[in-house]
């Protein structure tokens, strides 16, 4: 598909990340914007779709794991990296509202320095971080724009 070693992100993967984009932006502004008796529908469809992201991109971990050398010291941590995401989406969707964004929160930033890592390990392409900051980014404003919602409007 694309050099492994390019800094650039392929176009084809860019187009598709923004898209995945859609939910988590529309989500959130959904929220503020939404009549008050759709935000518990728009809230609920928002978290779920976090956590099957969550479970999408901890994955591509497997994936790379599978790449590994055997005998490889990294898989391992690549194999729990691809595992953790989505056990944390799936234990997010059990708790409130209040409680499960920072869970989200947290576990979108914390991959993203777990696929930093796997960058300067050379186990994920190295154009992968180019491609990953800018969706952190938003994921991450999209789950404090969230959260402020659940603070100030009524749930």
């Amino acid at each position: 598909m694309h050099p492994f070693n390019a800094t650039r992100p392929p176009g084809l993967a860019v187009g598709f990340a923004f898209a995945g984009l859609v939910p988590f932006v529309t989500g959130a502004i959904g929220l503020w914007v939404t009549p008050e008796a759709w935000r518990e529908w728009v809230m609920e469809e928002f978290l779920n779709f976090a956590a099957v992201i969550l479970a999408f991109m901890g994955a591509i971990h497997w994936g790379l794991a599978m790449r590994a050398e055997e005998g490889s010291e990294q898989a391992p941590m690549q194999l729990g990296l691809s595992v953790i995401p989505p056990l944390l989406g799936w234990f997010a969707l059990s708790l409130p509202i209040n409680f499960a964004i920072p869970v989200f929160f947290f576990a979108f930033g914390t991959l993203y320095f777990a696929d930093i890592w796997a960058v300067k390990q050379g186990l994920a392409p190295a154009w992968y971080t180019a491609l990953r900051r800018p969706i952190s980014l938003v994921i991450i404003s999209s789950m404090i724009v969230a959260w402020g919602a659940t603070l100030v409007l009524s749930y």
